[in-house]
């Protein structure tokens, strides 16, 4: 058995209870499964070793039992461990204040981007493999920083909080 992460796109209190999402993993043959937070984040055990497969295990059983369905991205947390540690904010220069964010793509970029990407306190820093790398300043017109991830990235991803993740990886 191996521990994973999901990370759940486009998920809030309103859309789906965490009770839900921990009963339909258990119904999927997943062990000691634990929400995190309330925004689709689940940690587990699993036989299987493919993340994507994992993934589309976890839609389908969303869909049989609640008759929906959310994009899933799975990370080992092994891989979440070796992200973590390897502190890929330290070697940016990240503004006092700025929050950093993760963001789980599902293909690599389909251009090769010419990095950092800047806009309106917004920093795309680095794209390491599947995963993106970002700082922003919080923006009166709300967040700024999603609209520059999905016009570089696609709808294809998910994005989650630096603390976020380090919450998840020690579940």
């Amino acid at each position: 058995m191996s521990r994973f992460v999901a990370f759940l796109r486009g998920v809030s209190p309103m859309n789906l209870k965490m009770a839900d999402l921990k009963h339909c993993m258990e119904a999927a043959g997943f062990t000691e499964v634990k929400t995190i937070l309330s925004s689709g984040n689940v940690a587990f055990n699993s036989s299987t070793r493919k993340e994507e497969s994992i993934a589309q295990t976890i839609e389908a059983q969303l869909q049989q039992q609640l008759g929906r369905s959310f994009p899933v991205t799975v990370r080992s947390v092994a891989h979440l461990q070796h992200l973590l540690a390897s502190d890929p904010f330290s070697r940016h220069q990240v503004p006092a204040g700025a929050k950093q964010v993760i963001t789980f793509l599902w293909k690599p970029p389909d251009v090769k981007l010419k990095l950092p990407i800047e806009y309106e306190g917004v920093t795309i820093h680095q794209v390491q493999g599947l995963e993106a790398f970002t700082s922003y300043i919080p923006h009166p017109k709300g967040p700024v920083f999603m609209s520059l991830l999905e016009k570089t990235f696609g709808k294809d991803q998910t994005t989650r909080t630096w603390e976020t993740v380090k919450k998840c990886f020690v579940a």
